[in-house]
């Protein structure tokens, strides 16, 4: 029985898991299930949400009254803390990274709605963030505030915990399908959610190997993000499981030009599910996951599955800020 710490009843969950019929017909190889984790609210909508139940939690029990913390200009994470900060009545702060001045779309667009304070701050200044985050949180507390800083992405020890939640729900969901699925497959960026599928179907005894696809960076930085976040993880809450052997594998073959950055071929793969699914993803973190799964079914390297699962995990606003590439 694994024993969670503190949580908020924050994302709506169980998400559905269902099969990609027409999909996986026309592909020809292993049936296709999408795991909906763009499901997990409105507004909250995305994988996000799942660690921030854990690490708001934390926040709350240390009497934290603002919330510091980073990304991309179009971070599904920094949106998902703005609003559950509003909901929370906390004080929220963004370090967003942008060259240019950015426009009020897709998910900034709801930064801005829900009263988060936005800092913009180049890719050159963004190299020194820990310097970034100490500046803001010495700011806060010379203020009678009391902040409390969340990594990029939520991934930390106590981030793990939710994808470690999730992978107790698709226990649920491959008993109730009757599938044994041989894989499952996510976008990665910060390596949270990938830390979490790792160390969850450990802890339940799924037979399941997981495969995240970057969207930025390479399998090198993934094994050491991912490797230090599950060891900050048994470090604090789980100290008698040997995490050691964990595999860690992450296809670094599709992140296309840059964090952010899709190629053709990536649209015409998001445009071609929409229309044949009516599931929609995102440019810069599913639909490039979603595109390398689908490029190695057509090469047959998954021809001996029967089943694959795939995470939504969310995005859609993103997807606003990048209409102009889809072509209408």
């Amino acid at each position: 029985m694994v024993s969670y710490p503190d949580r908020l009843a924050l994302a709506q969950t169980p998400t559905p898991l269902h099969r990609l019929e027409r999909l996986s017909d026309a592909l020809g190889g292993p049936r296709i299930w999408i795991k909906r984790d763009d499901l997990t609210g409105c507004l909250t909508s995305g994988n996000k949400v799942r660690k921030l139940e854990f690490l708001l939690a934390e926040a709350l029990a240390n009497g934290c009254d603002t919330l510091i913390t980073s990304g991309g200009v179009q971070s599904n994470h920094c949106r998902a803390v703005a609003v559950l900060g509003a909901q929370l009545g906390l004080k929220v702060h963004l370090l967003l990274r942008s060259d240019i001045e950015p426009a009020p779309v897709g998910n900034l667009l709801l930064d801005q709605l829900v009263g988060a304070t936005i800092t913009h701050y180049s890719q050159h200044e963004f190299r020194k963030l820990d310097e970034l985050f100490s500046h803001w949180k010495n700011h806060y507390q010379q203020h009678g505030a009391k902040p409390y800083a969340i990594p990029t992405g939520g991934s930390n020890g106590t981030g793990v915990w939710g994808y470690i939640a999730a992978a107790e729900e698709l226990k649920a969901d491959f008993a109730r399908e009757n599938i044994s699925p041989s894989i499952v497959v996510h976008a990665t960026g910060s390596g949270g959610t990938q830390a979490g599928l790792i160390v969850g179907c450990e802890l339940y005894d799924l037979p399941v190997e997981i495969e995240a696809y970057a969207v930025c960076d390479n399998t090198a930085y993934f094994d050491r993000k991912v490797r230090d976040d599950i060891n900050q993880w048994r470090d604090r809450f789980f100290p008698q499981m040997d995490t050691d052997s964990l595999v860690i594998k992450t296809n670094d073959q599709y992140v296309g030009p840059d964090y952010g950055v899709a190629g053709p071929e990536v649209f015409a793969t998001l445009k071609e599910l929409a229309a044949l699914e009516g599931v929609i993803l995102d440019p810069v973190y599913t639909a490039k996951a979603f595109h390398g799964m689908v490029e190695n079914v057509r090469q047959g390297r998954y021809s001996a599955m029967s089943d694959i699962v795939f995470i939504h995990t969310g995005g859609l606003f993103g997807l606003f800020a990048q209409q102009q590439k889809l072509g209408y």
